[in-house]
């Protein structure tokens, strides 16, 4: 199935949106390819024997994303990005309960791609990596944002600045001082053990 038509996507979410929960069931088989191409390209860069699989990751980003009765959807890059958000917070929360059952012997570790791969660094603790966005988020809201849209969402540097109502030359600069900041405060905690 290829790419849905924005325009299709976008009406249906102003629609869902205006209260009418049908539109909804239309929705879903138009983004349900992509959303599960989001999850398998996150559950990809996990560690190799993970126990939540793509469909399963969907469907818990699916719940989440039907929960979102205050959002005013724009467009079908408004869609994505909430649900790049709701799948890092489902990752994450798998994560944090993974380890927490382990008694903090594993870590859940994140395989960069060379497209948004931290300096001399492959591989990432999910936990710690949201620790650190939550971090960069609360000093640059935007950095964050940028960082969870182009990483969790998948997005390209232009859906990121038309999402964000910005330049894409904002969204370079910023993209790579977000990676460069992020890539410091992962060393830091690392090395100290965090």
């Amino acid at each position: 199935m290829g790419r849905p038509e924005s325009k299709d996507v976008t009406t249906l979410l102003l629609e869902w949106g205006g209260g009418k929960p049908q539109a909804l069931n239309e929705l879903m088989p138009l983004v349900y390819d992509q959303l599960r191409q989001l999850a398998a390209r996150q559950l990809r860069r996990e560690r190799s024997n993970h126990t939540l699989h793509s469909t399963a990751l969907v469907h818990e980003a699916y719940l989440k994303l039907i929960d979102q009765r205050r959002v005013q959807w724009k467009d079908r890059e408004h869609f994505f990005a909430v649900a790049a958000q709701a799948i890092r917070r489902v990752l994450v929360t798998y994560a944090r309960s993974r380890n927490a059952s382990k008694r903090g012997e594993g870590e859940t570790l994140l395989v960069f791609d060379e497209s948004i791969a931290l300096p001399d660094r492959k591989d990432v603790d999910l936990v710690l990596l949201d620790d650190a966005l939550d971090s960069l988020s609360r000093l640059d809201p935007q950095q964050g944002r940028i960082i969870e849209l182009r990483f969790f969402g998948g997005l390209s540097i232009e859906d990121t600045a038309s999402i964000l109502g910005i330049s894409t030359s904002t969204v370079s600069r910023d993209w790579n001082l977000a990676r460069a900041w992020l890539h410091r405060e992962l060393t830091r905690s690392t090395a100290y053990g965090a």
